[in-house]
């Protein structure tokens, strides 16, 4: 006679499932709403949260790594000053969306409205069967902004959301869509406004439509002890441009996936992304970009400081389909690892049913070129400025390539605040 035993639930598990028997009767939604709500919080509990036997989470181990989960409640908490002067706010307090002021021509509702009257219904489902971010989302998300940006826009100013918690259980939602034509800034925006742990997740729905032309910047500054999970799905029209950034600069525990569409003929793609690690801390990025079409282009740079005791993952997934001739997808990852103790694993991919194409990826581990180093020494600047110096260049390079002046002042700013307190 067979016997399976159940397998005990972890606490961070049994934490989420509490959490949720809590709040489920506040939570916005209509009867399929919150249907759907259940049995996707049913999904966690019998699947349990996500380890290395699953592949794309092999690096990280949710079920070790994720041991605590914080209770939904939260300190207040206000919107910060824009990173880019002049930019129009719109800020998610808590989970919840304050409500928007001056929005310069874009449309803006509240995404608790749409789980009120169901039109969310169709937008809360899971990627694939590892989608545990999906599942946690869709579960608990409480509020967030429907933006949509009309045809022909052009913005003088980048809009910034942003995401404030003061601990807690903080879970929101951001759909968007570019009209045809339309060109505009956004920052995505993640802080810390408390001192008390959180648990945040966070999906971005963003669609290009057809000659839209738009940068999108995700800057993730979550408190120390917090983990993040965050999600990008992303579709590519006829002829778009999108510049991606991905910066993430703060966090315990940090899972951001990227999924990725290229649905439009002659579509580009350019991502860029900067992890910058210390700490204990753990961040995973994942990466899923489809060439689903002819005639597209795309090229991923990723940049990893590491510090410290801390481990990080790039997993980098570059899928041509069959007949998606004449694509160019470029992929590569670049760290540097200033300690004995520090981690980084890079796992590139790439999966091709098409024979006219130029794909092409590349990963390298390095120390500080002690050649570079010698040299700024001999000129009289102390060991550790020049250490601080060469890491900057590495890292702002990248940056570097934003034509907005204003923005990449900006961008550095943070960035060099960061190595200021954990270089």
């Amino acid at each position: 006679m067979n016997i399976q035993t159940a397998i005990k639930p972890t606490n961070a598990e049994q934490a989420l499932m509490d959490a949720f028997g809590q709040s489920v009767g506040s939570l916005p939604g209509d009867s399929g709403v919150t249907t759907q709500r259940s049995t996707l919080l049913r999904a966690i509990k019998e699947k349990g949260l996500p380890t290395r036997r699953r592949e794309s989470w092999h690096y990280t181990d949710l079920r070790s790594l994720l041991r605590t989960v914080p209770t939904p409640s939260a300190t207040s908490v206000e919107p910060v000053a824009p990173i880019v002067e002049g930019s129009v706010v719109l800020a998610v307090l808590n989970g919840e969306a304050a409500k928007p002021g001056h929005t310069g021509g874009v449309s803006v509702k509240l995404f608790a409205e749409s789980l009120a009257d169901g039109s969310a219904l169709k937008g809360l489902t899971t990627r694939d069967d590892d989608d545990f971010t999906g599942r946690l989302n869709g579960s608990f998300v409480r509020d967030g902004f429907i933006i949509d940006f009309p045809d022909s826009f052009e913005g003088e100013k980048p809009v910034e959301i942003q995401s404030i918690q003061g601990g807690g259980q903080i879970h929101s939602r951001i759909p968007v869509r570019f009209g045809k034509s339309a060109k505009a800034t956004v920052i995505e925006r993640h802080v810390a406004g408390g001192k008390g742990s959180a648990l945040v997740s966070s999906i971005s729905d963003i669609t290009l439509g057809e000659g839209a032309e738009v940068t999108w910047i995700v800057m993730q500054q979550q408190g120390g002890d917090d983990s993040h999970f965050g999600q990008l799905r992303i579709k590519l029209g006829k002829a778009s441009k999108l510049r991606l950034y991905v910066i993430n600069a703060g966090g315990r525990l940090v899972r951001q996936d990227i999924y990725i569409d290229v649905d439009g003929e002659h579509s580009e793609l350019t991502l860029r992304g900067i992890n910058l690690l210390g700490g204990d801390s753990h961040t995973d990025v994942t990466l899923v970009l489809g060439h689903n079409v002819e005639n597209t282009q795309s090229t991923e740079v990723m940049r990893n400081v590491v510090f410290d005791r801390a481990k990080g993952v790039f997993q980098g997934q570059i899928r041509v389909a069959p007949g998606a001739q004449k694509t160019d997808a470029k992929m590569s990852c670049n760290t540097l690892l200033l300690s004995d103790e520090a981690d980084f694993s890079a796992k590139p991919e790439l999966e091709i049913f098409a024979d006219d194409v130029v794909c092409g990826h590349g990963a390298t581990v390095a120390d500080i070129d002690h050649n570079h180093l010698f040299y700024l020494q001999s000129r009289g600047i102390p060991e550790k400025q020049a250490r601080a110096l060469l890491v900057q260049a590495f890292v702002q390079e990248t940056v570097e390539e934003l034509e907005d002046e204003v923005l990449v002042e900006a961008l550095e700013g943070v960035i060099t605040e960061w190595l200021e307190k954990h270089a």
